[in-house]
């Protein structure tokens, strides 16, 4: 399998992706990702800041302008890719390769695999309470202060013996807690289970 990426003018991405198809009779993929974001709504049980809200799905470009040629047998000229309506130019190595090798050709075949639709990710928000999944503070419920969508870390808020404890995460060991937080008086460092989470 030939793999070409193609930078592609603002907004041509999908054009680009149908257009290769027709001509070449390739595969061609836009890739897109899956946020699941807030929608305020009257009918939802959860309230949040006086607000009542339910979860959406909302399709996103996953990299805004380029698209993925997969050829399986002949491929065309780097100029009759060039030429097509929409795209700026095929990316190269700095050899001049056009052919997608390495870690870029493993990405490339990873969103091929996925058929162009990566998965659900969530959009957090400060204010937002969460649970964290993995590592010293796994099950520990929190509150996010700031969120660097950058680097996809959050810095949340702790409560241990009735202090505020401030840390980064990564967004990959959150998940987001739906429910209120109960008004029992516990701290938000001690697990449901009671057990201790710093040490084990």
């Amino acid at each position: 399998m030939v793999i070409y990426c193609l930078f592609c003018e603002p907004g041509k991405g999908e054009y680009v992706c149908r257009t290769a198809h027709t001509l070449f009779g390739c595969r061609a993929i836009y890739p897109k990702q899956i946020q699941h974001r807030r929608k305020d709504t009257k009918k939802s049980p959860n309230k949040r800041n006086g607000r009542f809200e339910e979860f959406r799905d909302v399709e996103r470009d996953l990299l805004p302008g380029y698209a993925f040629l997969y050829f399986e047998s002949e491929t065309p000229t780097i100029m009759r890719l060039n030429q097509m309506d929409g795209v700026i130019r095929c990316l190269s190595d700095s050899d001049k390769n056009y052919e997608l090798t390495g870690s870029d050709e493993a990405f490339a075949k990873m969103i091929l695999d996925k058929g162009g639709v990566i998965g659900k990710t969530m959009v957090y928000q400060e204010g937002d309470r969460i649970r964290i999944c993995e590592g010293a503070f796994k099950d520990v419920q929190a509150r996010i202060l700031k969120v660097d969508r950058r680097t996809n870390l959050m810095q949340v808020e702790i409560l241990f013996a009735k202090l505020p404890i401030k840390v980064w995460l990564e967004y990959e060991i959150v998940e987001p807690l739906e429910t209120e937080p109960s008004d029992s008086g516990q701290d938000l460092l001690s697990p449901a289970d009671g057990k201790s989470v710093l040490f084990h």
